[in-house]
């Protein structure tokens, strides 16, 4: 059920480049306290979408109210309300962890005292506290990762950008940095998240948009586009025989023929993976559940994008 004041109300935006469209006709709106997640393979305009949602970049057509806004107009006021956390590390080199957060605030004109106040908090948030005195190039990835988002909620933000939080960052970082932002969500804080992590996504978000080529592919909980699209669980067979080609094709059952492997998707994994498992592959058969990976591919294509 939508609300009737959306944190975000994204209306038949589009973006263009010269003769280029990056974003066509795109609509969706973003609940308070919702964690939603815009993903698409690179180029399929989600970026495009962010920066305007932000204010950075201008509309070529359509409109986004944020906060109940018009981003057109009231953009001033919708930056003081919002962090963003871009994908680039665009830390102060030249300052300690601590002096990061408090020329920050100033941008905010935040008090003095306050500012103080607001940065020992995030420190401590962000389990930084440690590293107050050191500078940005003494920090690890995954700290200089958490000090961005401790800066992006300087202004205690009502909404929060996040694009591609965890890019380069080991497995155990990307999950400190998923509990915390599990955490900011508990708080009431909205989040808007783009990842080329599928996991990542399903992970955090209640609700995802998939993009391809400027427009909405689809959009909904992970769970519920996984069980549409993938089935809740999926067989890799490789190098099938065509016997079971044939059986799947007759059947009619989900599938994608790939090189030397074919890939089922079913929700009947008691039924008919158990003659598949008997009958076609005894021991070259993989099982597994349905993840939105599967869903990632089978919408937007497994081709390489440059």
């Amino acid at each position: 059920m939508k609300s009737i004041n959306p944190v975000i109300e994204a209306i038949s935006l589009g973006k263009r480049f010269g003769q280029f469209t990056a974003v066509d006709d795109v609509s969706f709106q973003v609940e308070e306290g919702e964690f939603f997640g815009l993903l698409g393979p690179n180029g399929a305009g989600k970026t495009s979408v962010i920066r305007m949602m932000y204010g950075f970049s201008p509309l070529s057509s359509g409109n986004i109210k944020v906060f109940g806004l018009d981003i057109k107009t009231g953009w001033r006021h919708i930056r003081s309300r919002i962090g963003v956390c871009q994908q680039e590390n665009t830390l102060d080199p030249d300052l300690s962890v601590e002096q990061n957060l408090l020329v920050f605030a100033g941008y905010y004109r935040i008090p003095r005292q306050k500012a103080a106040e607001r940065t020992r908090e995030l420190l401590d948030f962000f389990a930084l506290n440690h590293k107050k005195d050191a500078r940005v190039s003494q920090l690890s990835g995954g700290m200089a990762r958490r000090l961005m988002l401790a800066r992006s909620l300087i202004n205690e933000p009502g909404l929060i950008i996040l694009d591609e939080p965890t890019t380069g960052l080991d497995p155990q970082s990307r999950h400190q940095v998923w509990d915390k932002l599990k955490e900011l969500q508990t708080r009431g804080l909205t989040l808007v998240l783009t990842t080329h992590y599928m996991e990542e996504a399903a992970s955090l978000c209640h609700r995802i948009v998939i993009m391809d080529h400027g427009r909405i592919l689809v959009q909904g909980s992970p769970d519920g586009l996984i069980r549409e699209f993938a089935g809740t669980s999926v067989i890799e067979v490789e190098s099938p025989g065509q016997e079971l080609q044939s059986f799947v094709e007759q059947k009619k059952i989900n599938h994608e023929q790939l090189a030397g492997r074919l890939i089922i998707y079913t929700d009947d994994l008691n039924g008919l993976g158990k003659v598949i498992r008997q009958k076609f592959c005894p021991d070259k058969c993989l099982f597994r559940s349905g993840t939105l990976e599967d869903v990632f591919l089978r919408l937007t294509g497994r081709e390489l994008r440059e």
